[in-house]
């Protein structure tokens, strides 16, 4: 591995690169050539369907093979996300739930900005066939929607990740980047997730949860109310004590 790039995927820079259920070797290894082209240097495999590692995206890379070696693979996209604090998730159609919309220059911006604060940024993309399930748009924070023509808007893996890769490569141009974070640091997808994990099974004790049919969209849009909140650390201690103390409150009733 380059020595060079082996720094800046330390350094984690930029944002990382979730591919989600990707289905050919060929197809990871053009999307890790695009991300080299656009000073993007991490990448996190969820359940790739032909298995890791693959001697077809190796041969595909074209110089970018180091993009591969140093790549994570995950079981699941909540591991994948879990030390992130600002994930974008890119779809070409509209969805069943509230989320912000934006093209890839407004989310390059965010990102920037966000990344200066010493937070950590990911950019989803789903399976070539089917791109990403709602239960996995769901953790995202925005939605990436490029405008392409309404005819034929759909793009292959690698072409994705260039062209929104391009979006944060020209704006990271005029900015520096640095160490600094905000004194309550963002909570990470992974804080989140603890919290759901918590919160979830005591909505089903208590009965909020009680009518089966509805219970995804239901947990489905509570998500959707704390990720666009985008809490911090002790914001989410501060919630873990509310549910603590309404469990207390609850015992004491009985």
């Amino acid at each position: 591995m380059s020595e060079t790039i082996e720094k800046l995927i330390a350094d984690f820079a930029g944002p990382a690169v979730i591919l989600v259920r990707p289905q050919m070797g060929e197809n990871i290894g053009a999307a890790a050539r695009a991300m080299l082209n656009c000073g993007l240097y991490h990448m996190r495999i969820v359940s790739p369907r032909d298995g890791w590692p693959n001697e077809a995206a190796m041969a595909m890379a074209s110089g970018a093979e180091a993009i591969l070696e140093a790549a994570s693979v995950h079981d699941s996209l909540a591991d994948a996300v879990a030390d992130l604090h600002f994930v974008g998730a890119t779809t070409a159609r509209d969805r069943d739930m509230r989320k912000p919309v934006v093209n890839q220059a407004v989310l390059a911006d965010e990102m920037i900005s966000r990344t200066t604060e010493g937070q950590r940024c990911g950019l989803l993309f789903g399976a070539e066939r089917s791109g990403l399930e709602n239960e996995e748009v769901i953790i995202a924070d925005k939605l990436i929607q490029v405008p392409l023509n309404p005819v034929h808007n759909s793009l292959n893996l690698a072409q994705a990740v260039l062209l929104i890769g391009y979006a944060w490569f020209e704006k990271a141009q005029t900015v520096q980047t640095s160490d600094g974070m905000s004194e309550d640091e963002l909570a990470s997808k992974g804080d989140i997730e603890n919290f759901f994990s918590r919160l979830v099974p005591d909505l089903e004790k208590s009965g909020f949860l009680g009518i089966e049919e509805k219970k995804p969209k239901m947990v489905r849009n509570i998500r959707n109310i704390f990720q666009r909140a985008s809490l911090s650390k002790t914001e989410v201690s501060t919630l873990h004590g509310i549910v603590e103390s309404l469990k207390r409150l609850n015992k004491s009733a009985k």
